[in-house]
C-alpha cells in the first residue's frame, strides 16, 4: 500500500488550498473528503472577503496578501472564482448609537463610511428604512467559495494530487520506546487504512471531535450555523448587507471562558445568536441567514421549521421582499479558537500529526496561509505559523 508525504483531512476550502500547495512543493498528498456531495461550511458561505478588516499588523498584512492572491486566483488556479468587489453595507438598528458603532469599527486597517438612512437606501433600495438609523459601507471582496474550493481541487489533481472520499474514523499511531511522543502514521476511513508521513486535520467543525476520537484534546469549537439559500431569482440585491453590530464573535469569546462543557455532548455554553445578513451570487441566487448555536454535540438535531421561521423573519425586517422567496433551509458546523485567529501546525505532544483550521472568518486569509503554511514545513521561517500554533493554549 502507497505511503503518502501528506494526508489531508477535509476538503472544503482550507483543506483544498492546503493540498494545493503542499502538491506544488512536490510532496505526494492524499485529500479526503467524508460527502461525495460536499456539505460543509464553505458550501455555505456568503463568500465575503474581509481585507479591510485586519487589527493588528500580522492580520492586516494577511489580509492584504489574501486581497493579493485572489485577485489571481482564477487564472492561476484556470477555474473562475467569481472574484469580484462590491459594497459592504452594514445595517444600523434604529435603537442603536450610531457613534458608538462607529468607534468600535475605528481599529480596522480600512475604518467604513458612515451613512445616513437616506445614503443607505440610494445604495440598497431594498432596505426598511424605517428597521435602521443609518449604515456603514466599504468595499468588500466576494468570491463564489463552493466554485473556489473546487477550483483548488483540480489544480490539485492536475499537480499530481490524489483524492478519496472516506468518512476518517481514527488516527493511526505508533509509539517507539525511545520516544515519548506518538507518531501519526496515517487515518482510518470507513472502507480504507492510508498510511503517511504526516496527517493534517482541516475537518472544519468536527475537527475537535476526530481529534477527541483519538484521545487528543484541542482548544478547538465550532458553531451550528443555520442559513437559507435559493435558486438564482429576479430581485436585484445590490450590496452584501450584514449587521454592523455582529454577535457572532461575542458569542465565540462567551462561550470558550471554560473548556469544560465542551468536554461532553448535549452542553450548550451560550445562547443562540442570530445576526441577519444576505448576498446575492452572480447567477441571482441568494443565500442569507445566519444563527449560530454552540451546542457541543456535532451530531444535535436543529428544528428546521423553527429556524427558518426565524431566519425568515430576521431578514424580512431588513429588506422584506426577501422574506417570502422560496428557499431550502441549510446547516454546518463553523469552526473557531478561543483568540478568534485559526490553529496552524504540529499538535502538541505528538510527532506527524498537525491541525489547519479555527478559521472564524477564512476565506480571504486562507490562501496566504496555506502558502505560508506549505513553505514552513519546508525549513523557511514564518512569524504568523509559528503565531498561530496549538501550543499557544497551553
Amino acid at each position: 500500500m502507497r505511503t503518502y508525504d501528506w494526508i489531508i483531512v477535509g476538503a472544503g476550502i482550507t483543506g483544498a488550498a492546503l493540498a494545493y500547495e503542499l502538491v506544488k512543493q512536490n510532496f505526494s498528498v492524499l485529500l479526503l473528503e467524508q460527502d461525495k456531495i460536499s456539505n460543509n461550511a464553505t458550501c455555505y458561505s456568503y463568500g465575503g472577503l474581509a481585507f479591510w478588516s485586519g487589527t493588528t499588523p500580522l492580520t492586516r498584512q494577511l489580509c492584504q496578501e489574501g486581497i493579493a492572491r485572489h485577485r489571481i486566483l482564477s487564472t492561476e488556479l484556470d477555474a473562475d472564482t467569481e472574484f469580484r468587489e462590491l459594497d459592504l453595507l452594514l445595517t444600523i438598528p434604529q435603537d442603536s448609537d450610531r457613534q458608538a458603532v462607529v468607534s468600535n469599527y475605528n481599529r480596522f486597517a480600512t475604518p467604513p463610511q458612515l451613512l445616513t438612512v437616506t445614503e443607505a437606501c440610494e445604495l440598497e433600495p431594498l432596505l426598511n428604512r424605517e428597521a435602521i438609523s443609518g449604515a456603514l459601507t466599504i468595499k468588500h471582496g466576494h468570491i463564489h467559495p463552493a466554485k473556489t474550493a473546487q477550483a483548488y481541487i483540480q489544480a490539485f489533481l492536475r499537480h499530481g494530487g490524489t483524492m478519496e472520499i472516506g468518512r476518517v474514523q481514527q488516527l493511526q499511531s505508533i509509539s517507539s520506546p525511545n520516544d515519548d511522543l506518538p507518531t501519526c502514521t496515517g487515518v482510518k476511513t470507513t472502507s480504507e487504512t492510508y498510511h503517511s508521513s504526516n496527517v493534517v486535520i482541516c475537518a472544519g467543525g468536527y475537527s475537535r471531535q476526530l481529534l477527541k476520537a483519538s484521545g487528543i484534546k484541542i482548544k478547538l469549537y465550532f458553531t451550528h450555523a443555520e442559513m437559507i439559500a435559493t435558486l438564482p431569482v429576479d430581485l436585484k440585491l445590490h450590496t452584501l448587507v450584514m449587521p454592523a453590530q455582529l454577535k457572532r464573535f461575542q458569542l465565540e469569546a462567551n462561550s470558550t471562558k471554560s473548556d469544560r462543557p465542551w468536554e461532553e455532548p448535549g452542553n450548550q455554553p451560550a445562547p443562540p445568536i442570530l445576526d441577519p445578513g444576505v448576498v446575492q451570487f452572480l447567477d441571482g441566487s441568494l443565500r442569507w441567514g445566519q444563527i449560530s448555536r454552540t451546542l457541543t454535540d456535532p451530531f444535535a438535531e436543529v428544528d428546521p421549521n423553527t429556524s427558518e421561521t426565524a431566519l425568515r423573519q430576521s431578514i424580512g425586517e431588513v429588506i422584506p421582499a426577501i422574506k417570502n422567496i422560496p428557499g431550502t433551509w441549510h446547516h454546518c458546523l463553523v469552526a473557531f479558537s478561543q483568540d478568534s485567529l485559526p490553529l496552524i501546525g504540529e499538535i502538541p505532544a505528538w510527532q506527524g500529526l498537525h491541525v489547519f483550521s479555527g478559521f472564524s472568518n477564512p476565506l480571504v486569509i486562507v490562501p496566504p496561509l496555506a502558502q505560508k503554511f506549505a513553505n514552513f514545513i519546508t525549513g523557511k521561517d514564518d512569524q504568523a505559523i509559528a503565531q498561530f500554533q496549538p501550543s499557544r493554549f497551553l
